[in-house]
């Protein structure tokens, strides 16, 4: 079915005619002609031609992708963010050019911009700010920065979404979910990919950086969880500025994180800042379960006294207590070279799907685990690189055609990054050395007898509750068969299997029919006589009789082996 009759109406054909002409652009075509868009396209009396062919013919198809992504848009800048860290799906040289895309956009219409700020604030800048500069500070293709200063003197940052951007994203999302779904028809392979999850997956997280007051949320969360450690320091949030298009945060002055020379020039230590930076994020993942997702140079600024301010929480990461367990276990199988527990792990991780040609190599899997955690024999944890550590885990993944679940994959993307901050700050730095105290003070709170008797009382909680349920489940499903609502679904996975073994249980079916009419029959002809007989009995009993012994027998036999 061509992608154009699905969609959801004749208002984003502007939109895909666009998309496809770009994709065509940066030598994108097959993609184009594979998914049906230039058919629909032709039909609507748009065509697509090829520009710059000589150009695009030294360019490498990730360069050509992102160049592409580039060119359309906020919302596919973002999917290329998002991309960036999944390394589970995408080779070094696609994640090299993903992690190019940036959010820098020209700087939006100030007229529309001023006069979105009145419509949310009841006033425009200059009557609600005691400064206030047109000339932004910095623009992304969300929002932009500018600089103000309330009437106390406190000077803040008003980041402001840009007029218009909602509508654009939303149409940008329906077109991606209908070409997401597109593509896992037209290509099978992608499926253990999944696209549509991605989808979905880049909707939550546009959506969440679109309301700027969820942002602000964010900050005061992680802000309360630092409220005793001084050197980290989080911008104050002014909620009587704040909402879901503009967001009013203090200004941090201090030295930014990517200014090597500036860091330098004022005298900050820089193995003392990477240590800091470092455990901060430790401390949010594995105490916290809320953490910073973007921690790059960029949202990073160093104060006197090496205090470090992050900034822009528009991006976060949660870690479920459950997948706090399954981190420190993959650590611990790490320490004690206990590849089945890794495995085990990183099964729970994969979310694993596709039989037949398809289906996991489990052994396989295991062993090239086991080579895996081989080369990290005699290696103490304090000295092992995360980064690397994780790179390895996601080219095991990526080979066996297994993904990882989004929030892990944003966690991984953390790491390396962070552990790549730290050094470039001191060459020195190694992020496994700062995580060690936090794993083993993790590890041993884990096994601690209170522990153990709280997950234990969990667990025992969880089954008396399941065998509360068992009686009310059952009377919910006797009503609903009452009322003839039971359903049944089959996953068919080979039709010409499956009518076989049909074909063959209605002739089992057809001849046990047969063999209990001949048993009753022949009872009922038994019991008359007048007619043939054969050793003093009627002769049609016993021929009955023999018959269904016959068909028994090859219910028995007969059946079981075509079974």
């Amino acid at each position: 079915m061509p992608l154009l009759q699905t969609l959801v109406s004749a208002r984003d054909l502007g939109r895909l005619q666009h998309i496809a002409a770009v994709f065509v652009r940066h030598g994108l075509g097959d993609a184009v002609h594979r998914l049906g868009w230039a058919d629909a396209l032709d039909r609507a009396g748009h065509a697509l031609h090829r520009e710059h062919a000589a150009d695009l013919a030294r360019l490498t198809p990730p360069e050509q992708l992102r160049s592409a992504l580039e060119e359309l848009g906020p919302t596919f800048v973002k999917l290329g963010q998002i991309l960036a860290g999944r390394a589970d799906l995408f080779g070094p040289d696609w994640i090299a050019q993903f992690e190019k895309l940036h959010s820098r956009a020209p700087a939006a219409d100030i007229a529309a911009l001023r006069a979105q700020i009145t419509e949310d604030l009841g006033a425009p800048p200059e009557g609600l700010f005691a400064t206030w500069s047109d000339e932004p500070l910095a623009a992304a293709s969300i929002a932009q920065v500018h600089a103000a200063t309330l009437t106390d003197g406190t000077e803040v940052v008003v980041k402001v979404r840009r007029p218009g951007i909602a509508a654009d994203v939303e149409a940008d999302l329906r077109l991606l979910a209908r070409l997401a779904a597109a593509a896992e028809r037209q290509w099978p392979d992608l499926k253990p990919y999944r696209p549509v999850a991605l989808a979905q997956q880049l909707g939550r997280s546009l959506r969440r950086e679109l309301d700027l007051a969820t942002e602000g949320r964010n900050a005061e969360r992680i802000a309360a969880a630092f409220a005793t450690h001084p050197e980290i320091v989080i911008p104050r949030v002014y909620w009587d500025f704040t909402h879901e298009r503009i967001n009013v945060q203090q200004r941090i002055r201090g030295v930014p994180a990517e200014d090597q020379a500036a860091i330098d020039a004022a005298g900050i230590v820089r193995r003392e800042v990477a240590r800091r930076g470092a455990r901060a994020v430790l401390k949010m993942v594995i105490e916290d379960g809320f953490f910073h997702a973007d921690p790059h140079a960029g949202n990073l600024f160093f104060l006197p006294g090496e205090r470090i301010a992050f900034i822009d929480f528009g991006m976060v990461g949660r870690v479920t207590p459950e997948r706090r367990e399954q981190l420190l276990s993959l650590m611990l199988g790490l320490v004690q070279r206990d590849a089945e527990a890794v495995a085990d792990v990183l099964l729970d991780w994969a979310q694993a799907h596709g039989d037949g040609e398809d289906a996991l190599d489990e052994d396989g899997l295991r062993g090239d685990i086991d080579a895996f955690v081989d080369q990290y024999h005699g290696v103490p944890l304090a000295q092992l690189s995360i980064g690397g550590m994780l790179a390895d885990v996601t080219n095991i993944l990526r080979s066996h055609r297994l993904a990882l679940p989004a929030d892990l994959a944003l966690l991984i993307k953390t790491f390396i990054t962070l552990e790549g901050l730290g050094r470039g700050l001191d060459p020195d730095f190694h992020m496994a050395e700062e995580a060690t105290p936090m794993l083993r003070q993790a590890l041993h709170a884990r096994y601690r007898p209170e522990a153990l008797a709280r997950r234990g009382w969990d667990g025992l909680r969880r089954a008396a509750a399941l065998l509360g349920s068992i009686p009310r489940d059952l009377s919910r499903l006797l009503a609903t068969a009452r009322r003839g609502r039971i359903g049944i679904d089959i996953e068919v996975r080979d039709i010409h299997a499956v009518a076989d073994q049909l074909d063959r249980a209605a002739s089992r079916i057809a001849i046990g029919l047969v063999v209990a009419a001949l048993i009753i029959g022949s009872s009922i002809v038994m019991t008359v006589r007048g007619g043939p007989e054969l050793l003093g009995l009627p002769a049609f009993g016993l021929l009955g009789f023999g018959g269904a012994v016959v068909g028994a027998l090859w219910l028995m036999l007969g059946g079981r082996d075509r079974g």
